[in-house]
């Protein structure tokens, strides 16, 4: 199984394309900083997006991703910075969710851990496919699900370490809501949202990918 590098386009198309990417993040950046339900939360939650946007500045020449997975990470940022707004047990639309589905907690926390193991697996099922780093699809998809799962383990361990060093300060950016399997079912969600994007949707990256040619 082989996919070529992504085939550069003009740089006037380029161009509109990056600078509406960054207009977009930037706007939900500074909306999600004005106001903020706490700005302790707001950073430990917004971080993530900001390192992947100098991440993605940085690599953009040597590897330049297929819009489909450009626009994923855009909504993942999203997410986050939503979430750093209200913190993650207080979005309001959630909260609504809440009361119309008789949920014992506001579940915005999920759809941030299903995404965080979407559009990884977007990323790194791109990254192994134009690299040809596996010949088998299956492989790659195999391990583009078991990444997901490790990062969002990780993850789940940096949540930790914040916690121990900072005490009840970062409660909100726990979110567990008093639901004692909250660690558990954060990381199966990521194992969710990564086996969806493997199962539906990788058929629709590699349609991006050839659609750069």
């Amino acid at each position: 199984m082989s996919v070529p590098p992504v085939k550069k386009t003009s740089i006037s198309v380029v161009s509109v394309y990056s600078l509406s990417w960054i207009l977009c993040f930037c706007v939900v950046f500074i909306w999600s900083a004005i106001g903020s339900h706490d700005y302790f939360t707001w950073f430990l939650e917004v971080l993530p997006a900001v390192v992947g946007l100098f991440v993605l500045g940085m690599s953009y020449r040597q590897f330049t991703f297929s819009r489909f997975t450009y626009i994923l990470i855009l909504i993942h940022c999203c997410i986050l910075m939503v979430g750093g707004h209200y913190t993650y047990a207080h979005v309001p639309l959630f909260d609504t969710l809440a009361d119309i589905l008789n949920w014992h907690r506001n579940n915005y926390d999920k759809l941030g851990h299903f995404a965080q193991g979407f559009i990884p697996a977007a990323i790194v099922s791109e990254i192994l496919l134009r690299r040809n780093v596996m010949k088998s699809e299956g492989w790659v998809n195999f391990f583009s699900v078991i990444f997901c799962l490790a990062l969002s383990a990780f993850y789940e361990l940096i949540e930790w370490w914040v916690a121990i060093s900072s005490g009840q300060s970062a409660e909100a950016f726990l979110g567990t809501q008093g639901y004692i399997w909250d660690t558990q079912s954060d990381m199966m969600w990521a194992f969710i949202g990564a086996l969806v994007f493997v199962v539906c949707f990788r058929k629709w990256l590699k349609k991006s990918i050839k659609n750069c040619y």
